[in-house]
């Protein structure tokens, strides 16, 4: 046994780089970061809503902060985290349940890998949430 203590000389860096980042660990860093994003957006509509409480005025300059061009492009950036987020967890749930996964094979080295089999399915996936996003862009124009 090895009573000498692991020294991890790499600080943040090692929290944060986890060797070389495939495709999949980039929708990973996606879909947590959007999740934090929609928390956070949890968080402030409901500081938002409270905000009623301070009156009719309030509310009014508010609204019309938030109807500004900025907060447009929040809001449609939040919707494309939303669909984001929504297509990446379809696309692990189906992967959880066992779909596009490869045979169960007896583990030789070097062990092959289900990644190419369920990769097709990360591509549509992602395309489809571009689409949706490219589609929900219409309503940062015609409001």
């Amino acid at each position: 046994m090895n009573s000498k203590p692991y020294n991890n000389r790499l600080g943040i860096k090692g929290w944060m780089y986890a060797g070389p980042y495939t495709f999949e660990r980039y929708l990973y860093l996606g879909h947590r970061v959007s999740g934090l994003g929609l928390i956070a957006y949890m968080v402030l509509h409901i500081v938002e809503t409270a905000n009623r409480i301070r009156g009719e005025e309030a509310w009014a300059g508010l609204m019309a902060l938030f109807a500004s061009p900025p907060f447009r492009v929040i809001e449609y950036l939040l919707f494309c985290m939303a669909v984001f987020h929504a297509m990446s967890g379809l696309r692990l749930i189906l992967i959880e349940l066992g779909f596009f996964l490869a045979k169960p094979q007896e583990p030789i080295y070097p062990y092959k890998s289900s990644v190419m089999k369920h990769r097709p399915l990360t591509y549509v996936i992602m395309i489809l949430a571009f689409v949706v996003m490219v589609m929900g862009s219409s309503s940062l124009f015609y409001k």
